[in-house]
């Protein structure tokens, strides 16, 4: 099964992905060349170069966020309410339809 989700730019751009269950909301992003997702750790959660912005109607189907995900974010003057790192985020059949706006790298972090 894919899960369908939508990369929102800071620009407004749009572009909708068909992710396999298990992927990253990152990897797919890299492996597709969507910008304003950036990996400067590969995905381990120990930089926050992948910060999106999660659509409130998804955040209480994603997972609860770590302590490392949590202080990451902390360092970040971009923080919303919404904010999460797109590499804990694990393409899922609930999450079908997940739609995520990515942050301008020039101004986040």
């Amino acid at each position: 099964m894919s899960v369908k989700v939508t990369y929102i730019a800071s620009n407004g751009a749009t572009r909708s992905l068909d992710l396999k269950e298990g992927v990253s909301v990152m990897e797919a992003a890299l492996d597709n060349g969507v910008p304003e997702i950036e990996s400067d750790c590969g995905g381990v959660c120990t930089c926050a170069a992948c910060h999106v912005y999660v659509d409130p109607e998804w955040l209480a189907l994603l997972p609860p966020m770590t302590k490392a995900e949590t202080g990451l974010l902390g360092l970040l003057e971009t923080r919303r309410p919404n904010s999460r790192l797109s590499c804990q985020i694990k393409a899922n059949a609930a999450l079908d339809g997940l739609i995520v706006r990515t942050v301008d790298p020039a101004i986040d972090g």
